[in-house]
């Protein structure tokens, strides 16, 4: 089966400097001198991050051996929940808390929200014999709502010319957990699908005209590569961990591109305001833009009773944000703009420890 970073991966090298150039601009390694913290941190939530998180936590605490991290990937709602219940020192979504959480949360005073990485959401199939798929807008949306059932379907045949589509049924994968990524992904179909956004909408969790839902990226990578005549969303880290198939989409320019670490690259560029309440950058102009791509976030406390607990969490996620972008490019993580790696590091410096601000 051909990878499917064919296209993304030449690109790695010229994005690395692109990674080191932003990690140079900081000083996020703190000097020997200064108290960086120490403790156990717990964190849960997104999926969609998780193989980033999984690395760049190893290798934090590898470095520095007074701080633990026992993250949890459990989806993008369970961590906002497992927040506002204070079962854990951070919380992770690809989505902003909403203000009803925020609320719950106990008030925009308590928290912040720092975003962490960008990445790219794929269309993952499992057709034997088909090494280049082409959907468009309204394929895919007729595929996810059910319209369009079989592989040889006019519509995509039309799309298709020369591919030998076969005679057999489409099943959907879907997650069947609140995620960020459906959130992502809903928000695309919401975009480009009037029947999607009013019978369907854009959420968490919606409720799904068709199809088999999974819990997590990785279950639903799993369901898809078990199952002949799949086809469902996954982050791109997990496509490429299992070498699956990746259709090629059609985006907002006209041009069908598969996803990557550039095509996110080139959507995020066209957001210059990114915040908790303007994240979208789904559906993006431009001729190399991926059109289902997003940041995912952390979610802080403003204020750790526990001094050295605090100050651990601030600089591992200063850390995270600058030089650990590094660990993003091998997993096709994209490195946080300029602009939205400033936001996260003010963000950072509201959140207090032991009364006392961490950062200046």
């Amino acid at each position: 089966m051909r990878s499917v970073t064919s296209t993304g991966r030449a690109m790695l090298a010229g994005l690395a400097a692109t990674l080191l150039a932003v990690a140079c601009g900081s000083t996020s390694s703190p000097p020997a001198t200064v108290d960086i913290g120490s403790g156990a941190l717990t964190g849960a939530g997104a999926t969609f991050p998780a193989p980033f998180y999984s690395k760049a936590f190893f290798d934090y605490t590898a470095k520095y051996t007074q701080v633990t991290v026992n993250y949890q990937a459990v989806g993008s709602g369970a961590g906002i929940q497992q927040f506002i219940k204070n079962t854990v020192d951070f919380g992770a979504s690809d989505v902003p808390m909403g203000s009803a959480d925020i609320t719950s949360a106990g008030g925009s005073d308590t928290l912040t929200q720092i975003p962490t990485t960008l990445g790219v959401i794929s269309i993952a199939y499992n057709l034997s014999g088909v090494d280049k798929l082409q959907l468009d807008a309204n394929t895919l949306s007729g595929i996810f709502l059910g319209h369009i059932k079989k592989w040889n379907d006019p519509a995509l045949t039309a799309l298709n010319s020369g591919v030998n589509l076969p005679n057999s049924a489409i099943t959907v994968v879907h997650r069947s957990d609140g995620s960020g990524t459906t959130f992502h992904f809903t928000d695309y179909l919401s975009k480009v699908s009037s029947e999607w956004k009013s019978s369907v909408g854009n959420a968490k969790s919606v409720k799904w005209p068709t199809g088999v839902g999974a819990s997590g990226n990785q279950a639903v990578a799993q369901a898809i590569t078990s199952t002949a005549g799949a086809i469902g969303y996954v982050e791109l880290a997990y496509v490429v961990q299992t070498n699956m198939h990746q259709a090629y989409l059609k985006n907002a320019d006209g041009n069908f591109v598969q996803a990557s670490v550039a095509g996110a690259t080139a959507a995020a560029a066209t957001n210059t305001s990114v915040s908790p309440s303007n994240f979208s950058i789904t559906n993006a102009s431009g001729a190399n833009s991926y059109p289902i791509a997003g940041f995912s976030w952390v979610i802080l406390k403003t204020s750790y009773s526990d001094a050295a607990k605090g100050k651990a969490i601030v600089y591992l996620f200063k850390w995270l944000v600058t030089d650990g972008q590094t660990d993003g490019a091998s997993l096709d993580y994209a490195p946080l703009p300029s602009a939205v790696q400033q936001l996260a590091l003010s963000n950072l410096k509201l959140v207090k420890a032991g009364g006392s601000a961490v950062l200046s």
